[in-house]
């Protein structure tokens, strides 16, 4: 249709400039402030201003520059479909594309050429693959209807699965995804042999790992008492040799107090073991069952037959391999407490700095705390068992009970161990006190540990652990229940200072962050 409008200079408007109603020209509007905001405008809307100000014939720009736009012209003119709104704002008609469209010869803008996806991709970067001519002109090719089945055709069998001389049996399908049944249960499986064999490995060297973790603990143990040498001005190493001398002369001084008492009590069993038998045979009682059950013709049967001796043997090689054992492991505690207790200052830095560094400070103070309770723990332990040698002592001497020191180390060593450690001792000194003694002992010996082991675990050891551990006293004795159940003796003793380390963390961090929830 021809333009009807009357032109002021009858020339054409410039690519940027329209005519209103009134015929006037209108100028072209200012540069967008914005890209960015003009590219959303139109690709989030898809929609332009309805009021259209061009003529027919007009090249409308959308967002781009045509081929008519002077060399000094900045911006984007933007009139038609992408015109200036009633609020004098632009909009792109492109996307805010700076790139020159071309144009066809009526005016109109000739449309993108839209990228065609691509069809293959690698599997491991999800980069486009371009493939070879030879291979893209032999893609599989679907089964149209009323083919051939390729389970019969052999042509038909190369032609849907796109055989080329790049591959002679088909195009490979894609990959198995992380979600396929197959790739899930493979890497579950291979989860699972891991999980065990670590499983296996922890069971096989749990001896060591229980070293570790006594030797450790009798180091943070004894930390307290090398700080306090170094308050004195002993410089660590000094301290720490100290602390230690004094435990290796603890455990000396206890194997040899057992010295004397073993070998005077083995001494005297082989001088008295002809009476003994002697004994046995004037025992009328003995004698009558002999002859009704004919004991002693059995018991010698027994003695004489192979499989007592061969017994007899196996048990003391399993008694000596014990104590072998017993010694190397109390050995290696030794100086792997010696060790741990030099370099503890660098093994609590090296585990604090794996921390995250906004968290390292609580971190270090939470662990100081830890370590701290763990060393009132040992010296409360300590004190508990010092108290029960002492007490030992005094009432053994009283009694006139051979080997008093002997005994009393014994009690101070077995009361160590949480809970039964005092019944061990107790049942020890009573069966030495009757042996040695008379029965008049033993009940006198029975009635004294039965009332202090009362007055222990009910006064003593809970008012100690809660001035040095801060743990309830029913938390301590479930806590070594358990611990007991778990690892032995050594689950007892470190049962107590976990419990006080879980309570800790459970104060400090679970309990003010479910404040905040």
């Amino acid at each position: 249709m021809p333009d009807e409008t009357p032109h002021d200079d009858g020339r054409e408007p410039a690519p940027g400039e329209g005519r209103s109603a009134t015929g006037r020209r209108v100028p072209a509007p200012a540069p967008p402030a914005d890209e960015t905001e003009n590219d959303s405008d139109v690709s989030g809307t898809g929609k332009t201003d309805t009021t259209d100000t061009t003529e027919p014939g007009e090249a409308r720009d959308s967002g781009t520059r045509s081929p008519r736009t002077s060399a000094g012209e900045t911006g984007s003119d933007e009139t038609g479909d992408s015109g200036s709104g009633e609020d004098g704002s632009s909009e792109s008609g492109s996307g805010g594309s700076g790139e020159d469209r071309p144009e066809a010869p009526s005016g109109a803008l000739i449309p993108e050429e839209i990228e065609q996806p691509v069809g293959e991709r690698d599997p491991a970067t999800g980069a486009p693959v371009t493939l070879p001519a030879a291979q893209q002109a032999t893609e599989p090719v679907p089964p149209e209807p009323g083919a051939p089945d390729p389970a019969h055709d052999v042509e038909q069998r190369k032609r849907e699965a796109g055989v080329d001389h790049l591959f002679p049996f088909g195009k490979p399908g894609q990959p198995l995804g992380r979600a396929h049944p197959f790739v899930f249960g493979f890497t579950a499986a291979l989860g699972v042999i891991t999980a065990w064999m670590l499983v296996k490995a922890a069971t096989n060297a749990k001896s060591v790992i229980v070293m570790i973790v006594v030797a450790m603990f009798l180091a943070v143990g004894l930390n307290p008492a090398v700080e306090r040498l170094r308050r004195f001005g002993l410089p660590r190493g000094a301290a720490v040799a100290t602390v230690f001398l004094i435990v290796i002369l603890f455990f000396a001084g206890f194997v040899a107090s057992l010295v004397q008492p073993v070998s005077e009590q083995v001494t005297e069993l082989r001088h008295n073991i002809p009476e003994y038998v002697q004994q046995l045979q004037n025992n009328r009682t003995l004698a009558d069952w002999d002859k009704r059950y004919g004991l002693l013709e059995r018991a010698e049967k027994t003695v004489n037959g192979d499989g007592f001796q061969k017994g007899l043997t196996d048990t003391a090689t399993g008694i000596g391999k014990v104590a072998i054992n017993g010694i190397f492991q109390t050995i290696t505690i030794l100086i792997l407490t010696l060790y741990f207790l030099s370099s503890l200052p660098q093994i609590k830095t090296f585990f604090y700095q794996l921390a995250p560094r906004t968290r390292r400070a609580r971190v270090a103070l939470l662990g100081d705390e830890i370590l701290d309770r763990i060393g009132g723990y040992v010296a409360g332990q300590f004190t508990i068992a010092l108290i029960a040698g002492v007490c030992s002592y005094i009432f053994l001497s009283i009694l006139g009970v051979k080997y008093a020191l002997a005994l009393a180390l014994i009690v101070a060593v077995t009361d160590l161990i949480p809970l039964i450690g005092a019944t061990i001792g107790a049942v020890v000194v009573s069966l030495v006190a009757f042996l040695t003694g008379t029965t008049t002992d033993l009940i006198v010996c029975a009635v004294f540990y039965v009332v202090y082991q009362q007055v222990e675990n009910y006064v003593v050891y809970p008012r100690v652990m809660k001035r040095t551990v801060d743990v309830q006293p029913a938390v301590t004795i479930v806590a070594a229940l358990v611990g007991a159940a778990l690892l032995g003796v050594v689950g007892a003793l470190l049962a107590i200072p976990t419990a006080a380390a879980i309570s800790l963390l459970i104060r400090e961090v679970v309990m003010p962050r479910q404040e905040t929830l």
